[in-house]
């Protein structure tokens, strides 16, 4: 895939300044960092819900902002998915209704066959008629992952969406999503300050901290130091690299 997103952004945040210029060709990315590094900031800036103090994001060759001329594109007209790690559902409206809400342009009957194939990718079929009120937390973050995907997006940003799932759902549905992203050619970029994430996912690592990014490339390169503490840390607990154990960031 070439370079598909282009970032070249200031923005300051109280004592920190996040600075990011760079380029994302990945089919999936992590932006691996430490808490308070910038990561969430960064997918807002990305997502059209924080305006940066200066620079310009473009997308497949589209601005979607650029300080210099006061283009500016709102997060509804962005084409982007945002899933974050404690999702927002609409909570006057059922499960189907809130994954319908974003689909535009489709049939009533094509809507209706768009909702039930993202129910059914993150195995959710059973919420559809339920209210947010009545779901678990995992169960609202499947449904914000089907609402997301719904409408087809040309980036999907996610904000550690999974830490609500135990591990073996998390690990199915990830399975199920990069496929589904593969398929569809959606680019992803994934928040994450978990090591063993970033190699499971077999995925490009862009790492940021205090708000600039310090290193990008494949997981074995940028992440050597840290893969050599959970290697450590997992053969001390007799644990293979997919335990559920963790070393985080």
């Amino acid at each position: 895939m070439s370079e598909y997103l282009r970032i070249d952004v200031e923005h300051t945040l109280g004592e920190l300044i996040l600075r990011v210029d760079c380029a994302l060709s990945a089919p999936w990315t992590v932006l691996f960092g430490p808490s308070g590094a910038g990561k969430t900031s960064l997918l807002r800036i990305l997502g059209g819900l924080t305006r940066p103090h200066k620079g310009r994001v473009v997308l497949h060759g589209r601005t979607l902002a650029d300080s210099c001329n006061g283009t500016w594109v709102g997060p509804a007209q962005r084409e982007i998915g945002f899933v974050t790690q404690r999702p927002t559902l609409f909570p006057n409206l059922n499960v189907s209704a809130n994954v319908a809400f974003g689909l535009r342009g489709l049939s009533r009957q094509s809507s209706a066959e768009r909702v039930v194939q993202m129910l059914e990718l993150f195995q959710a079929s059973q919420l559809a008629r339920r209210m947010p009120a009545d779901l678990s937390g995992g169960e609202r973050q499947r449904v914000a992952l089907a609402r997301a995907l719904a409408p087809q997006p040309r980036l999907l940003l996610l904000d550690e969406p999974f830490t609500a799932l135990d591990a073996g759902l998390k690990a199915l549905i990830l399975e199920q999503l990069t496929r589904w992203l593969a398929e569809h050619k959606v680019p992803a970029l994934y928040v994450s300050h978990d090591v063993a994430e970033a190699f499971q996912t077999a995925a490009d690592v862009m790492v940021i901290e205090r708000g600039q990014i310090k290193a990008q490339g494949r997981p074995e390169t940028v992440l050597a130091t840290q893969r050599e503490l959970l290697l450590r840390q997992l053969d001390s607990a007799g644990q293979p690299l997919n335990s559920p154990q963790r070393l985080l960031y």
